[in-house]
């Protein structure tokens, strides 16, 4: 109904905030990615939104982003999940990093969330696993990512293994991006990247 609520910021809170449009308030449940993006009160701000109707009560959940949105789509789908859960997986994980998770299998951070249980967390794992983009896998939110990196191919694991190193999913898939065709095998892949990485590549 609403695809997104843009206008001048009247209250903010942890986990919602307030916006005037139209002379209308609306009270939005937000993810903390959102809610910081959108600037001092007073300021204008544009929120994604998703409106979740229950026999009781309607209920705006805001997003800093349209690829936050998306996620939070693919959450709510998964058996278990409903909108305040999949809030605050993105409260605490960015899409990027929520994507690199799935992908991996890695169920602990997931269930780090709080509200997140080891089976949920698994679940979100197996039915959301093939359902990642290029996008989402490399991108950290708000920054394009490169094509043609895959979490099932060779550059996709050579990401996958900088990220587990400790660098951020887009800074590890631009570098690995920049190596196209000078290696065939992770290993080499990933050492090529973190020469690069620590400005030893000419």
């Amino acid at each position: 109904m609403y695809a997104f609520i843009e206008g001048k910021i009247e209250e903010k809170s942890l986990d919602s905030i307030v916006i005037n449009a139209g002379g209308v308030g609306y009270l939005i449940m937000a993810t903390a990615s959102a809610i910081a993006a959108a600037g001092p009160v007073g300021q204008k701000a544009r929120i994604y939104t998703y409106l979740a109707v229950r026999e009781d009560a309607m209920v705006l959940y805001g997003f800093a982003s349209l690829e936050e949105k998306k996620m939070f789509d693919r959450l709510i789908g998964v058996s278990g999940v409903g909108p305040k859960l999949a809030l605050a997986v993105l409260s605490n994980l960015t899409v990027s990093d929520l994507a690199v998770a799935l992908v991996t299998g890695d169920a602990a951070r997931l269930s780090g969330v709080p509200g997140v249980g080891k089976k949920t967390a698994q679940r979100l794992c197996l039915e959301l696993k093939e359902k990642i983009n290029n996008e989402e896998l490399a991108a950290t939110a708000g920054e394009a990512a490169p094509e043609g990196i895959s979490g099932a191919t060779v550059e996709g694991e050579a990401v996958q293994a900088l990220i587990a190193l400790g660098y951020q999913s887009a800074e590890a898939a631009k570098a690995i991006r920049a190596l196209e065709g000078k290696a065939d095998r992770v290993e080499d892949l990933v050492l090529l990247a973190l020469r690069r990485l620590d400005g030893r590549a000419k």
